[in-house]
């Protein structure tokens, strides 16, 4: 009862009465009351005048599943939601959470990471109560060969995320990373566990930089935030959400084509390195090649001086800017 009510009162552009919200649910103004002091314990801000009633002034800024599942207009989370204050890694809860029984589609989201991970082992530093951090449990019925197409799925729906929150131009590094004015907002390591013709699950986990302002010292040349870069302050339950909604709808088209040939002209609009000079780093080998694009398997195509185009897998190489990051 207590979300209905602050369901309401989000729809409504001024004061809802009392009378009118015991009418709705059929419960006593004075239980009214007591649900309307429950959620100035949570830190909603709620006025209360005489004649008038209820009106939600500001909304607490803490993840919660109640307001992400208010935030979602279609039912695409069938599996568990769940929301930690702290944990050591939600790619770690998600794997976890298959071990004991969790079903396809859940998502897994924590204030804080004590052990984030980032590609290629490194750390992921998470600071509470600013950014989001979060894990989808998927399994899929694809080739393990085709898992890593998913990374470049969650990269589309985290570029719609942010330019539905923000007027910013959200790019893509290939193949796991979103920039802004060529700053480093977003990153996402994929995990799969399979057998040699069946995944049993793959877990995209995604860190978004949205209102931190501070940045540890080993990434501040190269990171930043939404709110940063913008001056948006992001709401995240609802940021959650709509990326939550960007990513199911290109997720089952991925799984209905089986690769990402709907989705690679959108991919390349939106990737930063095309038309420029890249470092493709394979172990000590480092060559210098034209970046043109994804194809249909994700594999970034690069091309040498002489032309001859080449197919760049990401779980082989690092690509980097020629002259930086990006």
């Amino acid at each position: 009862m207590k979300q209905k009510i602050l369901t309401l009162l989000k729809q409504q552009q001024g004061y809802v009465s009392g009378q009118e919200i015991s009418n709705t649910f059929g419960v006593t103004r004075t239980a009214i009351w007591k649900y309307i002091n429950a959620l100035r314990e949570e830190g909603y801000e709620i006025e209360s005048m005489t004649r008038k009633g209820y009106r939600l002034v500001n909304s607490p800024d803490f993840l919660s599943e109640e307001e992400i599942r208010n935030c979602l207009t279609e039912n695409v989370l069938p599996g568990e939601l769940k929301i930690f204050d702290t944990i050591d890694s939600t790619n770690e809860e998600a794997k976890r959470a298959f071990q004991r029984g969790a079903g396809d589609r859940s998502l897994y989201v924590s204030e804080e990471q004590t052990a984030g991970k980032g590609r290629r082992g490194r750390n992921w530093i998470s600071p509470k109560g600013q950014d989001v951090f979060f894990s989808f449990l998927l399994q899929p019925d694809l080739p393990p060969e085709s898992a890593s197409m998913i990374t470049l799925v969650a990269a589309l729906a985290g570029v719609k995320a942010v330019e539905k929150h923000t007027s910013a131009r959200c790019q893509i590094k290939w193949p796991n990373d979103l920039v802004i004015n060529g700053r480093k907002v977003c990153g996402i390591l994929t995990e799969m566990s399979a057998d040699m013709d069946q995944i049993h699950y793959v877990v995209p986990g995604i860190g978004f930089n949205l209102n931190r302002t501070e940045f540890d010292e080993t990434i501040a040349s190269i990171a930043s935030s939404v709110y940063v870069e913008t001056g948006c302050k992001v709401e995240r339950n609802a940021f959650l959400a709509d990326y939550v909604m960007e990513f199911m709808k290109r997720y089952d088209l991925f799984l209905k084509e089986q690769n990402l040939s709907a989705f690679m002209e959108e991919y390349n609009q939106h990737l930063i390195n095309v038309g420029r000079e890249v470092k493709i780093i394979r172990r000590n080998d480092e060559v210098i090649r034209k970046a043109l694009g994804i194809n249909e398997r994700g594999e970034l195509q690069v091309a040498d001086e002489s032309g001859t185009i080449e197919n760049v897998f990401s779980g082989e190489v690092s690509v980097r800017g020629l002259y930086g990051y990006v």
